[in-house]
């Protein structure tokens, strides 16, 4: 009975570690890594153009309302 029990105990070990423990850790592993290229895309961008030109010319061009000009909506019920 005793390794029975035993038995039962180790695979029920294995089973939590091999279907629950190492795929979480895996997909943490693999997550961690497209975060930390992403990150590095980022700066190696950055670094390539330190003004960024194209984001000041889209914040520059964009029309201001003005006081008194009419602007459309839908009346929501």
């Amino acid at each position: 009975m005793k390794y029975i029990l035993f038995a039962f105990g180790l695979y029920v070990l294995y089973q939590f570690i091999f279907r629950l423990v190492l795929p979480v850790y895996l997909a943490g592993r693999k997550i961690r890594k497209g975060f930390r290229e992403m990150q590095e895309r980022m700066q190696s961008q950055q670094q390539q153009n330190p003004n960024n030109p194209q984001q000041q010319s889209t914040a520059e061009s964009k029309p201001r309302a003005m006081v008194g000009d009419y602007i459309d909506f839908e009346e929501v019920k």
